[in-house]
């Protein structure tokens, strides 16, 4: 099932510890709308403007995969609300940087970046225009620290 233009639902709830545990990763209906709008208000124009595939290192997890892995009980990966991402041939400080100015998000986090341009991810989470915090954090082996 397509979500938008260049993300399916495949995608945004593949999880190898799901499928080596042999755990159900798939959302109900409501968690397909918010893949979507996640997809759409954040991903896309993301694809968009680095003209690159984004790969998805983590989407959607069902609270038994979140446990599994040690995910935060709040998690919004379980919300299907957010998603672990980096860009081929991008330096995730510079995708961390750009999602700050140009994307409406609710929590923006560069984990476990070292300064080498391929180290760590960058989470970011989408609920809605209205709700979202604009919360941007930076989380390495010294803990967490606000933006």
């Amino acid at each position: 099932m397509k979500l938008s233009a260049h993300f399916s639902l495949n995608e945004m709830t593949k999880s190898q510890t799901a499928l080596r545990l042999g755990l159900d990763n798939n959302p109900d209906p409501d968690g397909v709308a918010s893949l979507r709008t996640l997809c759409e208000q954040v991903l896309e124009p993301v694809r968009e403007h680095f003209g690159r595939p984004v790969i998805i290192n983590s989407g959607f997890r069902a609270k038994a995969v979140n446990q599994a892995i040690g995910g935060a009980s709040s998690s919004q990966h379980c919300k299907a609300e957010a998603a672990d991402i980096e860009i081929p041939g991008v330096d995730n400080l510079n995708l961390y940087e750009w999602l700050t100015v140009n994307s409406d998000y609710d929590q923006l986090i560069l984990e476990f970046y070292t300064g080498e341009p391929r180290s760590g991810w960058v989470h970011v989470s989408h609920v809605s225009p209205a709700a979202n915090r604009r919360e941007r954090l930076r989380i390495d082996k010294s803990g967490v620290r606000r933006d």
